[in-house]
């Protein structure tokens, strides 16, 4: 029996391998190259495209997109398309596709055959999977305004420098982070792609979650509960109360309290009798004045748990 088993697997391997030899390669398979053929298609280009030119090329050895040991390392042509025309140095004739955002020696292929062809590779890549859609591709926005391919350092794939990447575009929340209270994104602690995927997203403003309080959970997790007493608009959105990008109110407050918790809370308590509600008024209704817990610091001296309490007696948000 023991013979009968040996014999089966033997044969069985050998069909595999003479299937193995017989089967042409995939389309994948063909189109890779050795490092050395690859280098041999970058040759053609780099005899006049070197560190003389006005954008220099050769920088781009120094990055993944250079790294020639990588089978999935494409050569000029790979990206650029085979460029025939160009090659044969008929004057004007531009390569198949010609990345960048502005005009130089060549203008700018459109948005979409750039992205295709970044895509040809970078699609399979799960924080891609919403580009189709998403804000960035619907506004023509193509990698090359963000991204830089031939230089050693990408500023954009860097903490310190994506923000200054990002306000090209965003400059009102350039303004916001500047504020007294925000995020540390000018201190490097902090980056856009924290919270938002430039890619695409299936939640709003390209956020990396599905919600904004999702979104916060993943640094705030103190926030998250759960909670016995719940603050509604703490599970339902947290930008009700908080500006994200920057407020000269701390922490991120959108408005000072008690105006804030007026928004939803219908004016202050009565100064004499707290118990009675909310309809006297912020002038204490009959007793003509002002409650002094709001003239003060604000509803937080009392109801200090805002985001939620689990003691037995903290229905108020008090403990």
């Amino acid at each position: 029996m023991k013979l009968l088993i040996k014999f089966i697997l033997l044969y069985g391997l050998l069909c595999t391998s003479a299937h193995a030899e017989n089967t042409p390669p995939s389309a994948e398979q063909a189109a890779a190259k050795s490092p050395a053929q690859q280098m041999d298609r970058d040759s053609v280009c780099t005899r006049c495209h070197d560190e003389n030119d006005k954008t220099p090329v050769l920088a781009i050895y120094q990055t993944p997109h250079g790294n020639k040991a990588d089978s999935r390392t494409p050569s000029c042509q790979g990206c650029h398309g085979e460029s025939e025309k160009h090659l044969s140095g008929s004057k004007g004739n531009s390569p198949d596709v010609v990345f960048g955002i502005k005009k130089g020696a060549y203008s700018p292929s459109d948005a979409k055959d750039q992205n295709t062809a970044c895509l040809t590779c970078h699609e399979k890549d799960q924080n891609r999977t919403h580009w189709q859609g998403g804000a960035h591709q619907v506004a023509d926005v193509a990698c090359t305004s963000c991204h830089e391919s031939h230089a050693a350092h990408d500023k954009v794939r860097d903490k310190r420098t994506q923000p200054d990447v990002c306000f090209t575009c965003h400059t009102d929340q350039k303004a916001q982070v500047r504020k007294f209270s925000h995020h540390p994104i000018g201190e490097g602690k902090v980056a856009c792609s924290d919270c938002h995927n430039p890619h695409g997203s299936a939640g709003p403003k390209l956020l990396k979650k599905n919600t904004v309080t999702e979104t916060c959970y993943t640094c705030h997790a103190e926030k998250r509960g759960p909670y016995l007493w719940e603050h509604q608009p703490v599970t339902e959105d947290c930008a009700t109360c908080h500006t994200p990008h920057g407020s000269n109110i701390t922490p991120l407050l959108k408005s000072r309290p008690p105006f804030l918790c007026d928004e939803c809370h219908d004016g202050p308590h009565q100064s004499k009798n707290p118990a009675a509600g909310n309809a006297a008024g912020m002038q204490g209704g009959l007793t003509g004045a002002p409650s002094a817990n709001y003239t003060g610091r604000a509803c937080m001296n009392c109801h200090s748990m805002v985001h939620g309490s689990n003691d037995p007696a903290g229905a108020l948000l008090q403990r």
